[in-house]
């Protein structure tokens, strides 16, 4: 009794036989057409394979479906089944470069206001300065201290610094320590989204305390300091620490819309 085929072994033994079937058509004939057709249907499966690996990125799973289907079709255009290489092995690296271009060209440049902009430029010599004083990383408190300006500016800065370290997805594959590049990691989800929202929540909700309950917020929450270091920094009791959190928690809780 002969033995069945896997689903990948039939799929690929249909390909080489419409390759080889397509390669004695004349291009431009309605015959070559509907071969070609044939191919491109058989190996869309190949396509949302390699999509997946960018579900990650913001960009609807369909469109990065069409755009690997481009690459897919320039692969089908220029294999040549006489070369003794898989179609998939060939294909694959067409049909990543053509979603990595893709993504390249769809790029658009994040717009840092010129405030942050320039007090981030101001933050980074800061920080260098206190890392080789202090022999560690600052902390956002440290850095805001030294400059003489607000905690939260500190922060708003360091994040909008980010915005100009851009990896290159096509650099980020060259890695010698054993660990998956960038572009081979954009298929896996990232467990920290899901507290972008709320971190964008809390820092909306912050600008709405008064300015010394906000103080007391962030060197509890951002610097980790405890009720009691903090009530020795700012010499006002640990009980008045307390109770001007507990009440910001009620201030914060009241202004929170996915509460309300």
């Amino acid at each position: 009794m002969a033995a069945t085929q896997s689903p990948g072994a039939e799929a690929r033994a249909l390909t080489q036989s419409l390759f080889e079937r397509l390669a004695g058509c004349a291009t431009g004939t309605a015959e070559h057409a509907r071969i070609r057709g044939a191919l491109i249907e058989a190996n869309l499966p190949l396509v949302r394979y390699v999509a997946v690996r960018f579900r990650g990125r913001n960009e609807p799973m369909e469109d990065i479906v069409q755009v690997g289907t481009i690459g897919l079709i320039h692969a089908i255009d220029r294999f040549d089944c006489e070369r003794g290489v898989q179609f998939p092995t060939f294909a694959m690296p067409t049909i990543i470069g053509e979603i990595r271009r893709y993504f390249r060209d769809s790029v658009r440049s994040v717009h840092v206001p010129r405030r942050l902009h320039e007090l981030w430029a101001q933050v980074r010599v800061a920080a260098d300065e206190l890392t080789v004083a202090r022999g560690r990383r600052p902390t956002a408190g440290e850095i805001a201290e030294r400059l003489r300006v607000p905690e939260e500016d500190v922060l708003a800065s360091l994040d909008a610094g980010r915005a100009y370290r851009v990896a290159s997805l096509e650099a980020a594959s060259e890695r010698d320590d054993g660990m998956p590049g960038l572009i081979d990691r954009l298929g896996y989800e990232d467990p920290e989204l899901a507290g972008v929202e709320h971190r964008a929540l809390v820092r909306h909700l912050l600008v709405q305390l008064p300015e010394r309950e906000r103080r007391i917020l962030l060197m509890r929450y951002y610097r980790n300091l405890t009720q009691s270091q903090i009530s020795a920094e700012l010499g006002v009791s640990q009980m008045h620490i307390s109770r001007l959190l507990t009440r910001s928690f009620t201030r914060l809780r009241s202004a929170n819309p996915i509460d309300a």
